[in-house]
């Protein structure tokens, strides 16, 4: 582009400014070639005419676009120059308070002066993991590449961090060291990390000092190298140091401070332990007081001289090693405070002999005081041939006395430093290290001395390789893209570097004159101008001959030679070294022992010295200058950088005030040239330092393409043929593999030209609105002159209308007045004329009046007069007629009482009058009949056994003399007259029960005779009522005055009477309705038990609530074999064969066969039993009451024998219509399969059934046979009782059973207690039908009312009221049928599946076994298939335990926890291993086996550690154990005993509780491995979703086309991309693994409560994750991020809803980043928004809206960025508030985990174990 194209008007650019160094401007003016002015305005509007020439003042550099400043790349700048580069910091530093800035692959740094909150634990989660570039600028992007390099590359690192003093070079360094002790913590207990992290306080205590530029300077460089294992864990450290600053010791300026550690020393003296020091206040000191302030404000020497001897401590030195070198720090600040006198020669001194000082130091040190004293006012010259002492002056004794403090401080930090690399060596092999170099950076000052040299020496050999390393990258970059690559010229400083370390360089000359024995600084500096006088780099001053200016690559350096001499000498007197040397401390000795001496041994305790001292040669140690051991240092480390990857990290001061976030612009510009920042930059610049992906670029500026070019396929082809027609220019722009290389400036001509484009854009739009606005303009003016138009107009038309109307009216009221004056008139007369009138017409009619009166009147007596006669005449006949009536009356009345008088003497009347009554008493009386009967029956009975006893004690008697008669011994006679007694006691038994039995028969026919006594006076008393009333009507109809009167009272009798019968008979008439009713309600209840559908049995009601998911113990879907028939016909062969429910019908069908059989079984027994018992009672007459069960028994049995019947024919249907379908559609071999194996199942209970009919029958034979013999063994008894013979002993055929007559008798007491329980069990079971019946009664009454109440308050509305509240009704009633169809629906669907899916694993365990059948016998597979497959049958009642042995206890375990899989477990029945182990601990507590039960739990929660720890990283497993566990912790709480836990358990769960044990202590261990789970579940379910946050929550586009890409350049390093690039996920699969998550712990059995708490900490980690990347990455934080994360959080809320977890409060995490979203979405313009943001941003704290703001990007020009002034307001309207300091959020954060109790509705006695869990041994009980 020409000059012409690039500086017209409107264009902004940099001009050079004294104190701000750099001006923005504006042109005014278009600029042609060739002026020599450019017309420019500032940005206070002030005009400037610039001067242009082309050699003295070039054209200005040009501005960045507005969208470009703030970058976090300074090589993303279009314009790469100095003037963008400081503004980009300054905008950075100062309004977003961004420290870090990349540039390239250098960070830089800028000190803030303050501390802030970036540094946390949660900030070092957040960087870890993540591309440099792909996050902001911070120290551990840096740290985290490099580790990232280390563990990818497997080449060592580097971070050289440089700086000037007071830049922060050791904070950041020490942050880079924590985020490697963080991530990359030892893999052992050995806390590698934290002992080099401790290293940091005891090197600052020791090597850091105030300066007047930082407060914690480091006067030293240090090299720390972190070693790292194979697994890239810290394994040890190394630490290297370079030229420590020892003139420090003895000297500092003003406002400065000795090293800290003598400051620190000083404020801790009042410890006990110090108090030998003889140490006070650090101002009492020369060596600590000469900066005249000993104090830094807002540190603590004392709070850090406790952490630096903790760091010591940590590291391994002993306290005694510790005490040792703080009495050296002490000894050093004595020996300065020792006073040497001088001697009136001047030439000689002298120390005083009561000096305090020099005791303390020759104490604290072990020497000897004359010694010392004599060799530091003397020093030995030694010759050739003789050694002499020679005295020395004050002056040069001070300067000996410095060196010598100086040189103990030196050795002192060697060996702190010597020892703190033996603390950090490791014996383990080092795989890789990551150097961090902590080093100077480049100074000038006023006056710069030997040390400036150095540093500037150091940071030109780092300028050097760090600018080939530059070179070397970029070369490779474009390489790797395959673009042409130029030679670029850059600076290379070996000149310069030569200048230095050359031969007869300025260390080499150094060194030669520090061998002169005479050398000075003078003749140094006069061999130095003569040698390198011809050198570029090198200058003589025009006003000095004592110094030297040396050009380096950053500025002039101007040094002083005074001193450079001596410093490098750093001459040591020998003898001052010799004393120490003979120290009594060891570490004093071995602190100056050289290094080719052999060690002393530690055991000798005695020092042994030669008697005269012997003259040694000069150390060769000390004879290095300092010089020459700099740069081998130098060089050794300049080989280990070379060797490593190195990054770079460039500390800038911004000011020299030490003010926070204060910039200084010259201060700033200084250190970027120095640092070689500038250099960078440069280098970039002189290439293609803008590089845009295809997709970026294509993405960005489509607005400059055509309609057909942007649907093109092929993007790169696009991007070709828009750049070669916008730039024409071909060297401009180069086309890579993957990106596009475009010179400086040429993106931000395109950011020009697609801001033209925009801007036409928006030109036209304004145009088309503005065209329509004043179109609408046009129309409202139009339509207000039209209405103006109109309201004139109607305003005349209204004031015509008005003179027309008073015209009108005018005329009206003319005429109206004419009228009314006239009408007057004529009303005068008319009046006049009807007066006259009236009066004449008045008198003619009272005239006529008075003769109407009299004629009235006349009238009047004639009618009375009539009348009364007419009276007389009717009395007179009315007498006569009564007569004849009354007379006619009383005979008929008399006939009529003859009458009555005939049929109350009769039996029909009375019969009828108590019809209900005589039924009572009939009832009664045939009651005591039978009562009476069944009386004489048992006394005939009694007698008969009376008669039967007598006999036989009669029989007795006769054998017990016979046997008296044939034998003597007395013994039997006694036995058997024992048992005569007892029988006779038995005797007396029988006749009290019989005496007590003829009471209770007499107490009841007592109460019965009394029960008819009082209604038979009942009776007599209505008789008698009935005669009282007759006679009265007899004796009232004598008297024939009162015949009416009685007649009326005997009629109100007689309807009395008749109103009393039909009360009688309505009530008799209800009775048979609700007789009726309750017979319908029987079929009804009869016919409902047959009907289909979920109907609950109470006879297994305890299972039918199970939530088992296996059809072995749910039977609550099992209906009528009829109903299966017919679903069968429904649903089709396929489904029919599918479904196990019809073989479960049927199986309940067997189970109440089975029942009846036992209670057929029960009956036989108890006949069996009654009729041995009833062996001796002779036969009676069958009784009524027996034909009646008789019948019944008969009844019931043929009854159950067609119902047999009818389910074998039903069976055989089923079974034909199954196999006919099943012929007709045999196309899948499985569904056969499924048909066969249901076929035998039906096969086998048709079997079972036949069975039970054999066993009915054989029971029917067996009462038979039973009654026949006893028939015939009365029949033999009774016959012998007749004959009466008692047969003698020898003799007899059939002897007598002696003990025939007792049992006998016990046989009746027996059957009459049966017949008693018999009786009772009648009774109530009357009661209870009755009871039932009435509840019946009142519920259907109930509901009569109810409707009632409905049909009158219906009765009651209008009809259309009447219309609308029976459509409500009907309404409501469908409703409510429509619910619970619904209901029924859900239930049915439910069971449905859970049976599909029982089938589904029946099936497979079918194949499973075919499978393994044809490698086994077919006899052998039969029946383990039928084990599989067959549902279990209810055998017995079970008590819920499962019995093992002792030695099985491991192979339970190992079946239960070690080899289970969770997915074929869960799906039987959730948590099945939880309910088996608890059974399993039933049995135990059953059995009171502590051991057992104890070896169990302990085993059980060792297993589930062992199992967990080895699938630590599997959720579905964890999950597993996790509701398993919870869910064994449940039921020892449900089944403990406490009624705490108890309060939902049913009555059967209760009795399973516990008996023996308290496991409260279990539970808590329980409870705690629970927690355990949770946290581990917690931590893989994040391991698996962390990966996925940023890219699903930020970067994936939800809504297409919504997000904006903003120019970028050098952004992404290529060295920290992977290969193929980081795995991008989208929302969708975000939420799909959320799904998984919630689906495996729902199938799983988790408890509700847990999902819900695992998901909302979930979605804290998603939030907190998301929210942090927010606050670092300011590419985000634009307003299309903020519509595309309000999208993202509410697809995630969707979720929750959908899943019905909303109520888990993990809505409630995501506040925070929603209202980020917000703040991005609002406007942030006025002081009303900021009050709004205040209100709105309630969740986020005041750093990170503040910060959100910071980061705020546009991504066009169009959209303004957010002042500073409106982050102020912000800031101020939040000051109130109480926010955290931490900026992000803490990822690591867990909510406090709750297990609520939840028990088990699950029946432990229905649950059955799978036979694939292969638990054979287990043994239910």
């Amino acid at each position: 582009m020409s000059v012409n194209e690039l500086f017209t008007k409107f264009t902004r650019v940099w001009i050079p400014d004294p104190e701000d160094v750099w001006k923005a401007a504006e042109i005014t003016r278009d600029y042609k070639e060739g002026e020599s002015v450019l017309h420019l305005k500032l940005e206070d509007e002030t005009p400037l005419e610039y001067p242009v020439g082309p050699k003295t003042n070039p054209l200005p550099f040009l501005r960045n676009p507005d969208i470009l400043v703030g970058e976090n790349d300074l090589t993303a700048l279009s314009y790469l120059h100095e003037p963008a580069v400081l503004h980009n910091l300054k905008v950075r530093f100062l309004e977003s308070n961004n420290i870090y800035t990349y540039c390239g692959i250098v960070l830089v740094a800028i000190n803030p002066y303050e501390q802030l909150q970036i540094y946390g634990e949660e900030v070092i989660n957040a960087y870890s993991g993540q591309n440099m570039g792909d996050m902001d600028p911070h120290i551990f992007a840096v740290a985290e590449e490099a580790y990232k390099q280390m563990a990818r590359d497997e080449r060592n690192q580097s971070i050289i961090v440089s700086g000037e003093s007071g830049a922060g070079k050791t904070v950041s360094a020490k942050y880079a060291m924590r985020y490697f002790a963080t991530v990359g913590g030892s893999s052992n207990d050995t806390n590698v990390e934290e002992k080099v992290m401790a290293s940091s306080p005891i090197m600052e205590a020791i090597g850091n000092a105030k300066t007047t530029r930082n407060d914690n300077s480091s006067r030293f460089g240090k090299y720390i190298q972190i070693g790292f294992s194979r697994n890239y864990h810290i394994i040890g450290a190394n630490m290297r140091t370079y030229l420590l600053e020892k003139s420090r010791v003895v000297f500092q300026a003003e406002d400065e401070r000795n090293y800290h550690i003598f400051y620190q020393l000083c404020a801790s003296t009042s410890l006990p332990e110090f108090k030998d020091l003889g140490l006070s206040s650090a101002q009492d000191f020369t060596y600590s007081s000469l900066g005249e302030n000993i104090f830094i404000e807002g540190v603590n020497d004392a709070e850090d001289f406790k952490k630096t001897r903790e760091a010591f401590t940590l590291l391994g030195i002993k306290d005694s090693s510790q005490n040792n070198i703080f009495k050296i720090i002490a000894s050093i600040l004595h020996l300065g405070n020792v006073e040497i006198c001088i001697e009136r020669d001047g030439e000689s001194c002298h120390i005083s002999k009561d000096d305090a000082h020099l005791k303390h130091f020759c104490r604290l040190l072990g020497v000897e005081l004359q010694q010392m004293e004599h060799w530091l006012c003397n020093r030995k010259l030694a010759t050739a041939t003789e050694t002499y002492v020679k005295k020395m002056s004050s002056q040069q004794a001070t300067n000996a006395r410095d060196a010598l403090a100086k040189h103990i401080y030196a050795r002192m930090f060697d060996w702190i430093v010597e020892h703190i690399n033996l603390a950090l060596h490791t014996s383990s092999k080092q795989h890789s290290f990551i150097g961090v170099l902590d080093i100077y950076g480049f100074e000038t000052f006023e006056v710069n001395s030997f040390e400036q040299f150095c540093i500037n020496y150091a940071n030109e050999k780092l300028q050097q390789q760090f600018n080939s390393h530059v070179f070397k990258l970029e070369q490779e970059e474009y390489m790797k893209e395959q673009i042409p690559w130029t030679l670029i010229d850059f600076y290379d400083n070996q000149p310069c570097i030569d200048l230095i370390e050359a031969r007869l360089g300025i260390l080499d000359l150094l060194d030669e004159e520090c061998k002169v024995p005479k050398g000075t600084d003078q003749n140094w500096a006069q061999k130095l101008h003569k040698q390198h006088s011809s050198s570029a780099h090198f200058q003589k001053p025009r006003m000095s001959n004592t110094s030297f200016i040396v050009i380096h690559f950053a500025d002039k350096v101007e040094y002083q030679c005074e001193g450079f001499l001596e410093k490098n000498r750093d001459t040591v007197y020998e003898e001052q070294i010799n004393i120490l040397k003979a120290s009594q401390f060891q570490l004093v000795a071995d602190l100056f022992a050289d290094k080719d001496d052999v060690p002393t041994q530690k055991t000798s305790k005695v020092n042994v010295r030669p008697a005269k001292a012997v003259p040694k040669a000069p150390n060769k140690e000390h004879r290095k200058t300092v010089g020459h051991q700099f740069r081998s240092s130098l060089q050794l480390l300049m080989e280990t950088l070379n060797a490593t990857t190195p990054h770079y990290v460039r500390c800038i001061k911004p000011n020299d005030f030490k003010e926070a976030f204060s910039f200084d612009p010259r201060r700033a510009v200084q250190q970027l040239r120095a640092c070689g920042v500038l250099e960078t930059i440069r280098i970039s610049a002189a290439g293609y330092p803008s590089r845009w992906t295809y997709p970026d670029f294509f993405s960005r500026y489509r607005v400059l393409m055509k309609k057909s070019e942007v649907t093109s396929a092929d993007k790169k082809m696009t991007c070709r043929n828009l750049l070669e027609t916008l730039i024409k220019e071909p060297d401009m722009f180069q086309f890579g593999k993957t990106k596009i290389f475009f010179r400086a400036g040429q993106v931000a001509y395109l950011e020009k030209l697609r801001a033209d484009k925009f801007r036409a854009a928006c030109i036209k739009i304004q145009k088309t609105v503005r065209g329509w606005l004043q179109r609408v303009r046009y129309r409202k003016i139009r339509k207000s002159a039209i209405t103006l138009q109109r309201f004139g107009r109607g305003y005349l038309a209204r004031r015509y209308a008005e003179f027309l109307r008073l015209s009108r009216a005018a005329l009206i009221c003319q005429k109206q007045h004419r009228m009314v004056r006239d009408r007057r008139a004529y009303l005068r007369v008319r009046q006049a004329v009807v007066t006259i009138q009236a009066y004449a017409r008045g008198m003619f009619t009272r005239r006529i009046y008075w003769e109407f009166l009299l004629h009235h009147k006349a009238m009047i007596i004639q009618k009375n007069v009539r009348g009364w006669l007419e009276r007389r005449k009717f009395q007179r006949a009315r007498q006569a007629a009564i007569i004849i009536q009354c007379a006619y009356r009383c005979m008929h009345a008399k006939r009529q009482f003859k009458q009555l008088k005939i049929e109350a003497r009769s039996a029909e009347h009375l019969k009828k009058l108590n019809t209900g009554m005589e039924n009572k008493i009939v009832q009664l009386q045939r009651k005591v009949d039978d009562q009476n009967k069944e009386f004489r029956s048992q006394n005939e009975q009694l007698l008969i056994v009376n008669a039967s006893l007598g006999s036989e004690v009669n029989k007795l008697q006769k054998e017990l003399e016979l046997i008296r008669s044939q034998s003597g011994d007395g013994g039997q006679l006694t036995s058997l007259q024992d048992e005569l007694d007892r029988l006779r006691e038995e005797l007396q038994e029988a006749h009290a029960e019989r005496k007590r039995l003829v009471e209770e028969h007499n107490s009841e026919k007592l109460c019965l005779t009394q029960r008819v006594q009082e209604l038979e006076r009942e009776n007599s008393l209505l008789k008698s009522e009935k005669e009282e009333m007759n006679q009265r009507i007899l004796q009232q109809s004598k008297d024939s005055d009162a015949v009416d009167g009685n007649m009326s009272l005997l009629s109100s009798v007689q309807n009395e009477l008749d109103a009393e019968r039909q009360r009688y008979q309505n009530l008799l008439k209800e009775f048979s309705r609700l007789e009726q009713r309750y017979e319908n309600l029987k079929e009804e209840v009869s016919l409902n038990k047959f009907q289909p559908g979920h109907r609950r049995n109470p006879s297994n009601q305890s299972s039918l609530e199970s939530d088992s998911n296996y059809p072995s113990v749910s039977t609550s879907e099992v209906g009528d074999t009829e109903d299966s028939i017919q679903l069968v016909d429904e649903m089709g062969v396929e489904k029919a064969a599918m479904d196990i429910s019809l073989f479960m019908k049927l199986q309940k069908r067997v189970r109440e066969l089975e029942l009846e059989r036992k209670r057929l079984q029960i009956n036989v027994d108890k006949m069996e039993e009654l009729t041995k018992r009833r062996g001796s009672e002779v036969r009676s007459p069958t009784s009524e009451q027996e034909t009646a069960d008789l019948a019944y028994n008969n009844l019931k049995r043929q009854e159950l024998e067609s119902e047999n019947k009818k389910l074998k024919n039903d069976l055989n249907d089923l079974r034909k219509t199954v196999a006919e379908r099943a012929s007709r559609n045999n196309s899948s071999n499985e569904l056969q399969d499924s048909y066969n194996l249901l076929l035998s199942q039906l096969k086998a209970a048709n079997e079972e059934l036949d069975a039970r009919k054999e066993e009915v029958l054989i029971l029917r034979t067996q009462i038979l046979s039973n009654a026949q013999l006893q028939e015939k063994i009365e029949r033999e008894k009774n016959g012998h009782i007749e004959t009466n013979k008692v047969p003698e002993l020898n003799n007899s055929k059939d002897p007598v059973d002696k003990d025939e007559a007792l049992r006998s008798y016990h046989g009746l007491c027996e059957s009459k207690k049966l017949l008693e329980a018999q009786l009772q069990s009648q009774s109530r079971q009357h009661k209870d039908e009755l009871e039932a019946l009435h509840t019946q009664i009142e519920l259907l009454k109930d509901d009569i009312e109810k409707k009632q109440e409905i049909i009158n308050y219906t009765t009651s509305l209008s009809p259309e009221a009447q219309v609308e509240y029976s459509v409500q009704q009907e309404i409501t009633r469908l409703t409510n049928d429509n619910l619970d169809l619904k209901e029924l629906v859900e239930k049915l669907e439910k069971n449905e599946r859970k049976l599909k899916k029982q089938l589904r694993i029946y099936m497979k365990k079918v194949q499973e076994l075919e499978a393994s059948q044809a490698a086994t016998p077919t006899s052998r597979a039969k029946p383990e298939l039928i084990r599989q497959v067959t549902v279990q049958r209810k055998e017995k009642d079970f008590e819920g335990m499962f019995e093992y042995a002792t030695e099985d206890e491991a192979l339970l375990l190992k079946t239960l926890i070690s080899d289970v899989k969770p997915g074929t477990v869960s799906a039987t029945v959730p948590c099945l291993p939880a309910y088996i182990l608890f059974m399993c601990i039933r049995h135990a507590d059953y059995i009171n086996d502590d051991q057992k039960v104890e070896s169990l739990l302990t085993s059980t929660i060792n297993s589930i550690k062992k199992v967990l720890k080895k699938n630590n990283d599997d959720f579905n497993m964890t999950c597993f154990w996790l509701a398993n566990t919870s869910r064994l912790l449940h039921c020892l709480k449900q089944y403990s005993g406490d009624e705490a836990f108890m309060t939902q358990n049913t009555a059967k769960q209760n009795e399973h509780c516990l008996k023996n044990f308290d496991l409260a202590e279990y539970r808590q261990v329980l409870s705690d491995l629970s927690i355990q789970i949770y946290q581990q579940l917690i931590k893989v379910a994040e391991a698996i979703i962390q990966p996925m946050i940023v890219s699903a929550m930020l970067e994936s586009e939800s809504i297409p086309s919504l997000a904006g890409v903003k120019p970028m350049g050098y952004r992404n390093r290529s060295s920290s991309m992977d290969g193929d690039g980081p795995s991008s996920y989208t929302l969708e699969a975000l939420i799909r693994q959320l799904g998984q998550f919630n689906g495996i712990m729902r199938d799983h059995g988790l408890d509700p409560e847990i999902v819900g708490q695992v998901v909302r900490q979930l979605f804290h980690c998603i939030n907190a994750i998301t929210l942090n990347n927010l606050l670092l990455r300011k590419d985000v934080c634009s307003w299309s991020t903020g519509m595309q994360l309000r999208y993202n959080t509410s697809q995630m809320e969707e979720w929750l809803r959908a899943n019905n977890l909303y109520q888990s409060k993990a809505a409630a995490t995501l506040e925070p980043i929603i209202q980020a979203a917000q703040l991005l979405q609002v406007k942030k313009k006025t002081s009303q928004d900021a009050e709004a943001i205040c209100s709105l941003c309630t969740a986020l704290t005041t750093q990170q809206i503040v910060k959100i703001l910071n980061l705020y990007t546009p991504l066009n020009e169009f959209e303004e960025r957010v002042t500073v002034s409106f982050i102020r307001n912000i800031q101020k309207c939040l000051q109130e508030r109480n926010d955290p300091p931490q900026l992000l959020v803490d990822t690591k954060y867990t909510f406090p985990v709750l297990f609520p109790y939840t028990p088990s509705a699950l029946s432990l006695e229905t649950l059955h174990i799978p036979a694939s869990l292969g638990l054979d041994f287990l043994t239910r009980v």
